[in-house]
């Protein structure tokens, strides 16, 4: 039986596709971070059959939820305050993600100005569509 310890104050990330908490784990930017993290993959599960879940102790207020969202708004976030689960977050399409799009548009101006943000606006929440704020370029995430 794996045995992963509580954490007295983060995230449980739980309900991420099998497979996807490693893409996670560097969209969050966890690499770069001093934090603890149980990554576990493959867990059982019977809503899903396979899932990960990624346990990440560290300040609640330290990681962008919108990259989350843009990923798979399905994911489950727990919040835990002193090792109790204190808020259950539902995750929604951003209006707005910051570089974590690239414009495959040559001529954008974000091609040119290399240390520009790519920001993509949130354009059709049914089709799940974001365009470059520079260059109306599309991206669907389907």
């Amino acid at each position: 039986m794996l045995n992963v310890s509580g954490i007295r104050e983060g995230y449980v990330l739980d309900h991420i596709k099998a497979g996807m908490s490693l893409q996670i784990y560097h969209d969050l930017r966890l690499d770069e971070m001093d934090v603890a993290v149980a990554i576990i993959r493959n867990a059982r599960s019977s809503k899903m059959g396979k899932k990960d879940i990624l346990k990440v102790e560290c300040d609640i207020n330290s990681l962008d939820l919108d990259i989350l969202g843009f990923i798979d708004h399905n994911i489950t976030v727990n919040i835990i305050k002193d090792e109790k689960i204190v808020e259950k977050k539902k995750l929604k399409l951003p209006k707005q993600v910051v570089n974590i799009i690239k414009c495959k548009n040559p001529r954008c101006i974000t091609s040119i100005e290399q240390e520009l943000d790519h920001i993509f606006l949130l354009a059709d929440p049914e089709k799940e569509i974001y365009r470059c704020k520079y260059c109306e370029e599309k991206f669907d995430r389907k």
